[in-house]
């Protein structure tokens, strides 16, 4: 008896355990399929002109060279840009945040004719891409005389028509729900205005959410390019439209008369540059990533 049921466990460890190096290895392929973009970045970046022309050397190279990333840093105007980029960015990622939470907030409590047709208008709003409103968008700015200004960006976002809110106006009507109405009811009965109940009783229970919104505003806004250049242009220079400038720079000081080689000398430069405009966005996700898969699960979305 004692061998049969030993024969058992082993049998059932065995299947364990083989199931668990089969997820183990598909977890490792797909991290690695993500990684190695990255990875193939870093090492091209601190390659040197030597082991860039050398078609023996593809991953170790022979010396770090770091003067890719100082002649990156000049060129891209760095600290400015990025000031710049983290003002804006900051700026309209918790402008959006605060306008969206409000919405979603009035959409969860109170009640509002037709609410159902606004969340389907909300969701249609989504679903259409930002580039068949461009030209109607930018005659409507320049009419109220705001091309040009960081306010043709920042205004929308103050007023819950930034970058896909629509999205997270749904979010925080879902993580509202999601708290009983018994509470603002309490802190009604003790005084409490509406406005004092969102900030104070609702607010910090959607916490997750928040940082959710913040993250994906914030990286959204980071990495928008388009808009920006049409509708601020001038001298409002971002770090990814610097990087866009850069790009298109080096891409035309290699003459292409010398094919590949031009292309590897090229590649350096622009992955130094890219590396320099991800690295904020890294951090801050690395400091914010308990509260942003909090954020996730609670939201029950898959990101973008």
């Amino acid at each position: 008896m004692f061998k049969k049921n030993n024969k058992e466990n082993i049998k059932v460890h065995a299947k364990a355990f083989g199931v668990d190096a089969i997820v183990y290895f598909l977890l490792i392929c797909i991290g690695f399929v993500f990684l190695y973009p990255l990875l193939y970045m870093v090492v091209t970046s601190l390659m040197c002109t030597e082991d860039l022309i050398n078609p023996t050397i593809s991953w170790v190279p022979t010396r770090i060279d770091l003067s890719n990333f100082e002649m990156v840093w000049s060129v891209l105007d760095y600290p400015t840009s990025l000031g710049v980029s983290v003002g804006f960015s900051v700026a309209c990622a918790v402008l959006q945040t605060i306008s969206c939470a409000l919405m979603g907030y009035a959409m969860s409590r109170f009640h509002i004719p037709f609410k159902m047709l606004w969340m389907a208008l909300l969701i249609f709003i989504f679903i259409i891409p930002a580039d068949v409103v461009t030209i109607p968008r930018y005659i409507l700015f320049n009419e109220l005389k705001l091309i040009g200004s960081p306010l043709a960006m920042v205004l929308p976002a103050a007023l819950g028509q930034g970058l896909k809110s629509s999205i997270f106006v749904l979010i925080f009507m879902q993580a509202f729900n999601a708290v009983p109405k018994s509470y603002d009811e309490a802190a009604q009965l003790d005084g409490a205005g509406r406005l004092k109940v969102f900030f104070i009783v609702a607010l910090p229970m959607a916490i997750p959410s928040i940082v959710l919104c913040l993250l994906f505003s914030l990286v959204w806004y980071w990495n928008e390019t388009a808009q920006v250049a049409m509708l601020i242009g001038g001298d409002f220079q971002t770090l990814p439209l610097q990087l866009d400038a850069f790009n298109s720079l080096f891409g035309a000081s290699f003459s292409t008369d010398f094919g590949d080689t031009a292309n590897r000398l090229n590649e350096r430069y622009q992955f130094a540059a890219t590396l320099l405009t991800i690295v904020p966005l890294i951090l801050f996700y690395l400091v914010m990533q308990k509260q942003f898969v909090k954020g996730i699960e609670s939201a029950g979305i898959t990101g973008e």
